[in-house]
């Protein structure tokens, strides 16, 4: 998995979104962002697109339940996982109707919740709703488009470009060799050369690059590329 996916946590509990918090911290693979109100992660989500959103139904201002209908509505189709407050058998992750994607009882471990973040960070990656940043940019490889995160809009890549593209994020910019993104993108036996590589290199610069010559987010290293998100 990717590191730095960004995760929104919102738990009223001061306690234990302090806890979660600096337990999450812990794993390099999270970014994680603590809030305590639901007006908050609205705000916020408005702000900051995140990969996982972690809600407690027991908000000092805004129903779980609630807040979870309202952020779907404002497009956010990242992972939501709520934290509800039951005297039901703890540990338990169920699916929910009401936009969740899946529900975790409380108390539980915080192993329970890992499991629940990793699972769905994993499923979400491989979906046609899955978007990745990129420098100024969201990538949306189902649609092959990049989307200017300040403006929305659009620049439309060929089927190659994205692979590319998607090929280099999922290496968790390490350097990826000419040979190897060849083999992958177009096949082992397909008998394309590395002038072809290069050709669509040269174009996604052209497209991601404010100065394409002096790359900043698909730079070129010795023996391959690297993406520096």
């Amino acid at each position: 998995m990717d590191a730095g996916k960004k995760i929104l946590l919102v738990e009223g509990d001061v306690v234990l979104r302090q806890s979660l918090l600096e337990q999450l911290a812990l794993n390099k693979e999270f970014e994680t962002t603590a809030l305590s109100t639901g007006v908050g992660a609205l705000n916020a989500s408005k702000i900051q697109r995140y990969d996982l959103l972690i809600l407690s139904v027991g908000l000092p201002d805004i129903n779980g339940y609630e807040l979870c209908q309202l952020l779907r509505r404002g497009h956010v189709h990242a992972p939501i996982i709520l934290l509800e407050d039951t005297d039901g058998q703890p540990d338990t992750i169920l699916p929910t109707n009401n936009g969740a994607t899946s529900y975790i009882l409380k108390p539980f471990r915080l192993g329970v919740l890992l499991e629940c973040i990793r699972a769905h960070l994993r499923q979400q990656e491989r979906s046609e709703e899955a978007l990745f940043d990129l420098g100024p940019y969201s990538f949306h490889p189902a649609a092959k488009l990049l989307l200017l995160t300040d403006t929305n809009d659009p620049i439309r890549l060929t089927e190659k470009e994205a692979a590319i593209l998607k090929y280099l994020l999922e290496s968790s910019s390490s350097v990826v060799g000419r040979r190897e993104l060849l083999d992958e993108i177009w096949g082992y036996n397909s008998g394309v050369t590395t002038h072809t590589l290069e050709t669509h290199i040269y174009r996604l610069r052209q497209k991601l690059e404010r100065d394409p010559s002096n790359a900043e987010i698909l730079v070129t290293e010795s023996g391959g590329y690297r993406l520096i998100p």
